[in-house]
């Protein structure tokens, strides 16, 4: 059982000793909630924990994506906060993985900062970051501590996701399955286990850093308790190969009438002799796209695979929640809607946004009788309203400028090189130059081609970039020389 001590969740296994494998753990919700708390993540969270973390590889082109985010001066940003947005993303589900017996996420939890006028009756904005600006210029750089009556959560005493006294077994491909001698038996036998002759009990301790590795291995290994538990080191690696050029994506479903129409033109930059893509151009609408995807929860993305291939077993993680019986193993079915239809955090989604995923609902306006202003540590002042309506703001563009931005994170009018592995840059000659000359694509050799990206096109690239080193290849189902 999985038992909690100071530096971790004491879990214990059974170990297939002959063939160095894990044949199941046995978990309580404290584990079990941890490992369902994956799938609420940001793409950007995922890669921000995970790429210093073994196995080494990438997951797909998001590694490329996130650095790309990094590189690009703030000056291509409507505002620096939009910088924060793609790299710290938030969780819609942070409040209850705050609750979690190991948090994962080290990032800050939420915050709110005021105008430095504290001129309440004309600046009735709060920001969630420290450097946007307020509709009268001013910056919002005041830490607010703010006195509310909080609504009922969705997190009653114990557990967080699964019922408390829930009992599981999860397996090396993170199946998780209720406690029974059933459940036991098909494990054996689905690994050829025949009796207990070669079977080990263990007990491992598992910790932060072991919860990063096991969610790195879900996206790289097939087996990924045995790969973070009994440090394998064999890992696939993800490459064009990965990727099902059959894919198979979820229906969209109803759209709303204004995308569903919507096109983004990009003009794709070919070899004529080697049919390679070299690379994509294309304006501010197509990179505020790909950026978006650092935004979106792993859950959604998994979702989205619907069993398209992959060298990781994160699926079987999402699979379980879907066959999990709700009245016998989860709080309650709003917990497993977290789980398995994750949500953009509130004040994440953009205008004609092509995405099938669904945003938070806003949050409402904040009515503050008091609001303790602070000033490092140390709290300088009280401001007591009685009437006080303050309306959190949308980070992504300038109150005090006419011209908003519609929401989205990079300024236009502009052009972006995209490569095949999604590195973005704003063009340049020297760019162009450069990954030419990188594929021996000499200039006579290469030719234009524009597609156009819907909602469908635009979920085969989230889906390809996640588990293909080359994403617009397979997103757009180019060609691909074969391999002598």
């Amino acid at each position: 059982m999985a038992e909690i001590n100071s530096k971790g969740i004491s879990l214990k296994a059974l170990v297939d000793k002959g063939n160095n494998r894990i044949i199941f753990a046995e978990s309580n919700a404290d584990f079990v909630d941890v490992l369902f708390s994956l799938l609420t993540m940001p793409m950007g969270t995922v890669i921000r924990l995970t790429r210093n973390q073994p196995p080494t590889g990438e997951i797909g082109c998001m590694n490329n994506l996130y650095q790309s985010v990094e590189n690009l001066e703030v000056q291509c940003l409507h505002t620096e906060a939009c910088k924060t947005i793609l790299l710290h993303p938030r969780n819609d589900a942070e409040t209850h993985c705050r609750s979690l017996k190991l948090i994962i996420d080290d990032g800050e939890p939420i915050k709110y900062f005021v105008c430095s006028s504290y001129n309440f009756s004309a600046c009735k904005f709060l920001s969630h970051y420290r450097t946007a600006l307020c509709r009268c210029g001013r910056l919002m750089s005041t830490e607010a501590l703010l006195e509310v009556k909080e609504s009922k959560n969705l997190i009653p005493d114990g557990g967080v996701f699964a019922k408390e006294q829930a009992q599981f077994i999860v397996s090396e491909k993170l199946d998780v399955l209720p406690l029974s001698t059933a459940a036991c038996l098909s494990s054996f036998s689905k690994l050829g286990v025949m009796d207990g002759s070669t079977i080990v009990e263990r007990t491992f301790n598992v910790g932060v850093d072991e919860v990063l590795n096991l969610l790195k291995c879900s996206l790289l290994s097939p087996a990924a308790l045995t790969e973070t538990l009994l440090k394998s080191k064999q890992f696939p690696q993800l490459g064009k190969e990965s990727f099902d050029q059959g894919m198979s994506i979820q229906s969209q479903g109803e759209r709303e009438a204004s995308n569903s129409d919507r096109k983004i033109c990009v003009k794709l930059i070919l070899s004529k002799s080697k049919k390679i893509l070299c690379y994509a151009e294309a304006g501010e609408d197509f990179v505020n796209l790909i950026f978006s995807f650092l935004t979106v929860p792993l859950g959604h993305v998994v979702k989205k695979m619907n069993g398209s291939s992959s060298k990781g077993c994160i699926n079987h993680l999402f699979k379980s929640i879907l066959d999990l019986d709700t009245e016998k193993s989860l709080k309650s079915d709003k917990h497993k809607e977290l789980l398995i239809n994750p949500k953009l955090a509130s004040g994440f989604g953009y205008a004609n946004q092509l995405l099938d995923i669904k945003e938070a609902s806003n949050q409402p306006n904040f009515f503050m009788p008091e609001v303790y202003f602070v000033d490092s540590l140390f709290i300088k002042e009280k401001y007591s309203s009685g009437s006080a309506s303050l309306t959190v703001m949308d980070p992504r563009f300038h109150y005090y400028k006419e011209a908003k931005s519609g929401g989205g994170f990079v300024k236009g009018p502009a052009v972006f090189t995209i490569t095949d592995s999604l590195v973005v840059a704003p063009l340049s000659s020297i760019s162009i130059i450069s990954i030419l000359d990188r594929l021996k694509v000499p200039f006579s050799d290469i030719e234009e081609k524009v597609v156009h990206v819907g909602n469908e096109e635009a979920l085969r690239l989230l889906v390809a970039s996640f588990v293909s080193e080359s994403a617009l290849t397979n997103a757009f189902n180019l060609r691909v020389p074969k391999q002598e």
